[in-house]
């Protein structure tokens, strides 16, 4: 049985399933072990504008924490870094459900190249982090310009081990990767686990997925774990689950979306405080059900050239409630000790005092960075 339920009220259980921090806090290792676990997967991006993207993600649930965290989570072998949605921290034991991808062929061209092309570097390379320990892309020799597609031969190999699995990210300096050997860092209990089939991941990333998210479509699971095959690699498994029992299906009122949701949840929940969100944050991965849901449309514009961009660089949008009520350019000015607003976009029809909010949860990521100040 599908049931009815208003669109109104998936918004709500989506924000409130989202666990935004109401008030500041500071955080220790075990909440954001924690954090990653509840949220499955969270995604990496490079650029630090404001700050790395997850600790954006996290902060905003869990509180300041140390640069330190993430990386003694790597190194202790209790989050993995992987493909997931993009490049994403995940809970140690999802490792054995990556099996085979890192078994089949690589992710991108590039590594299956690197491998093939740079064959006799494989060995030195793993022999070099067997007796030395976790290395990272300048520890070898090699000359590139280091641009993304111009790496060294040595960095590529690298990422093609990291790929499928014989190396893995213990740790980074810099943002830049050190590398060890897996068997090193992942515990014997999940080296050794069996390698689940792919019906039994399949079906175990979608509860995965809708737990951590309250409701979702089948195109946002897959968007979630950016499954390739399209609609007909995971339907059949999530028609499985319902069958068995292990999810649930609702429709909006309005006749549109179908959602997926776990047996017994309450189709509601309460207002998110006010919060700047990182562009790479959970919530608004899946952008055709973000629109639909919240008629929000997501841009991210750092990679388009300034001329092109409509709101903004880096821009965090702003949540309240269960709406997005606008668009701000932020920058953390760590010299100055200053948090700036360069520029906030208000949603069409906002209402209320949209400001105050703003000031609020501007303030909030401002002494979460250890900022001293917001400049709006």
């Amino acid at each position: 049985m599908v049931t009815t339920v208003k669109l109104a009220a998936v918004r709500r259980l989506v924000v409130a399933s989202q666990g935004f921090a109401a008030r500041f806090r500071r955080a220790e290792e075990a909440d954001v072990e924690t954090a990653i676990r509840r949220l499955t997967a969270v995604q990496l991006d490079s650029i630090s504008t404001v700050d790395r993207a997850h600790k954006l993600t996290l902060s905003a649930r869990v509180g300041a924490f140390s640069d330190d965290v993430v990386p003694q989570l790597l190194r202790d072998g209790h989050v993995f870094e992987y493909w997931a949605h993009e490049a994403s921290l995940l809970p140690i034991e999802l490792w054995p459900h990556f099996r085979s991808t890192m078994a089949g062929g690589g992710h991108w061209g590039a590594h299956d190249r690197a491998l093939r092309d740079h064959a006799a570097l494989v060995d030195p390379i793993l022999g070099r982090i067997r007796e030395e320990g976790p290395l990272g892309s300048r520890d070898f020799e090699g000359n590139g310009s280091g641009g993304m597609w111009n790496w060294k031969p040595a960095k590529m190999v690298l990422d093609a081990l990291w790929d499928r699995g014989d190396l893995v990210i213990a740790g980074r300096r810099n943002f830049q990767r050190s590398y060890d050997l897996a068997e090193r860092v992942i515990p014997r209990i999940w080296r050794e686990a069996p390698t689940p089939s792919e019906e039994e991941t399949l079906r175990h990333w979608a509860l995965l997925a809708v737990g951590a998210r309250g409701a979702l479509t089948e195109g946002a699971i897959r968007e979630h774990w950016r499954l390739r095959g399209g609609r007909a690699r995971l339907q059949p498994q999530l028609d499985a689950l319902v069958a068995e029992g292990r999810l649930d299906e609702a429709q909006a009122d309005d006749g549109g979306l179908q959602f997926y949701v776990l047996p017994g949840t309450e189709i509601d929940g309460d207002p998110a405080p006010p919060v700047l969100v990182c562009p790479f944050d959970n919530l608004v991965w899946d952008r055709p059900l973000l629109e639909r849901l919240f008629g929000f449309k997501h841009l991210i514009e750092v990679y388009k050239r300034e001329h092109e961009r409509q709101y903004g660089y880096y821009v965090l949008p702003l949540l309240a409630g269960d709406r997005f009520l606008g668009r701000a350019d932020v920058k953390a000015d760590r010299a100055d000790g200053v948090l700036r607003i360069r520029r906030f976009t208000p949603e069409p029809k906002t209402r209320g005092d949209v400001d105050a909010k703003l000031e609020k949860a501007a303030s909030r990521l401002a002494r979460t960075l250890g900022l001293e100040r917001v400049e709006l």
